[in-house]
């Protein structure tokens, strides 16, 4: 059994827009792209290690343990061995506590790279391959959250394009989510119910295509 490793944040922890619930296993796209395998005849399993928050490279100044890069070799470490490694972040990093650019946000997702492939695995285990989603384009924010992504729409400006050129740089895999979905007609910036499918069927896809 293949395992596929998700670090993420709220948008694959599934958080349903304007509320703190979450969609269930199998209707957040970790969930459907596990499933679309399995229906394919794989045979794989999907860990998610999805947090709230979590920036790629930077603290939150309100709520510990937000930096992605903190611990991350560790993580590698638990659930090896890792036929894959998904990251899909950078939303956060464009909060206004940060005043960060694309080119520093992605900056911080090679930053990731790096401590992947460099992680203490076991002997003889195999070091991942790494497949890097862009997430969708924040568009207006909207209702509780709005105040921290105040101007992050403008700072994420080019975003995908900046994690293209740093992941052909890495020699690793990328997915533009931006190429079939757009953020939440709710909150402007998480993933509606029935945007999930649609990612987990596409990355189900690029998975087959690339990597089985």
């Amino acid at each position: 059994m293949e395992q596929i490793l998700v670090y993420a944040d709220s948008l694959s922890w599934g958080i349903i827009p304007q509320s703190r619930q979450r969609q269930p296993f199998d209707r957040r796209w970790p969930g459907v792209m596990e499933s679309e395998l399995l229906s394919q005849g794989l045979k794989v399993r999907v860990i998610e290690n999805c947090l709230n928050g979590r920036r790629s490279a930077w603290s939150d100044p309100f709520k510990a343990g937000r930096d992605g890069s903190e611990g991350l070799a560790q993580v590698i470490e638990m659930h090896s061995p890792l036929k894959l490694v998904i990251i899909m972040l950078g939303h956060n990093d464009f909060q206004n506590t940060h005043d960060n650019d694309v080119w520093l946000s992605a900056q911080g997702i090679a930053k990731l790279i790096g401590i992947i492939r460099q992680a203490p695995i076991e002997p003889g285990m195999p070091v991942p391959e790494i497949l890097v989603i862009a997430p969708p384009q924040i568009m207006q924010p909207k209702g509780a959250i709005a105040p921290k992504f105040s101007g992050a729409a403008a700072r994420m400006q080019g975003y995908a394009e900046a994690l293209a050129a740093m992941t052909a740089d890495q020699g690793v895999d990328f997915f533009d989510s931006n190429s079939l979905l757009g953020p939440s007609q709710v909150d402007g910036i998480h993933l509606d119910e029935a945007q999930h499918p649609l990612l987990g069927r596409a990355v189900a896809a690029r998975l087959r295509e690339r990597f089985f």
